[in-house]
């Protein structure tokens, strides 16, 4: 199997990072190396490595050029690269609840008519998906997943909003999202969920990690609501299901 690996780009990213590029295209194949040489690193840690930002198909790797320069550092992740990647273990799997349309998805209606379906087929399809977390980024929480229904697949919109809730579930492109705080936003909004991706002085932090895998449940307004409000005290609202 490693023989069929390609070798990642190696790119100088200003005079203290490197970054390691397995696609030029958002695959799950190329983020499942991504995070299988962040998982090595975290394992075998090699010395002037100071951060690791693993996105979807790229890990960007800090570093101190007093401890190791870019050349050596780039060779040793391109062999750390081509290792065979090693099957996900351990994989946690959420269940978010989620209040489609009306004023918590203002753009359900108009993604049904883009679509010629209706809103009930285009929250059916959207819960029926088993997504992948392939990135956190953007802002903090904010998770992009993998995995969403070709016939979801929509452009993003040509004039972007300035702000949007925060617990915005939206699609955008190929991939659906979780949008933990709110901020500007070019995505279709579906609905809004009351859990925290992330909240600061909650234990953890951050609820979802690179590689989880996520699936939505639909729930009416009166729950989120309570639901909203619990999580707004701590609690963990996203259910974690068996693999």
């Amino acid at each position: 199997m490693a023989a069929t690996l390609s070798p990642p780009r190696i790119l100088p990213s200003g005079d203290s990072a490197i970054t390691v590029e397995f696609s030029r295209n958002i695959d799950d194949a190329a983020n499942q190396r991504v995070l299988a040489l962040d998982r090595t690193l975290a394992s075998e840690p090699v010395a002037g490595i100071t951060e690791t930002v693993p996105t979807y198909r790229s890990l960007l790797v800090h570093y101190d050029p007093l401890q190791i320069d870019f050349d050596k550092l780039g060779a040793k992740l391109t062999a750390l690269a081509l290792r065979p990647v090693p099957p996900e273990t351990r994989t946690r799997r959420w269940r978010i609840p989620v209040v489609y349309g009306g004023e918590h998805g203002i753009d359900l209606e108009d993604v049904a008519k883009t679509l010629k379906t209706t809103p009930d087929d285009i929250v059916a399809r959207h819960v029926a998906g088993d997504y992948r977390v392939a990135m956190i980024g953007f802002t903090p929480g904010w998770s992009y997943l993998s995995g969403l229904e070709k016939f979801l697949h929509m452009s993003r919109r040509q004039n972007p909003r300035l702000l949007t809730p925060a617990g915005t579930i939206s699609i955008g492109g190929v991939q659906t999202g979780v949008q933990c705080l709110a901020g500007p936003s070019g995505w279709h909004l579906l609905g809004r969920t009351a859990v925290r991706t992330y909240q600061l002085h909650r234990d953890p932090t951050f609820l979802l990690e690179p590689g989880d895998r996520v699936t939505f449940s639909a729930v009416d307004a009166k729950t989120f609501a309570e639901q909203d409000r619990a999580a707004e005290a701590g609690e963990i609202i996203a259910e974690q299901i068996a693999a």
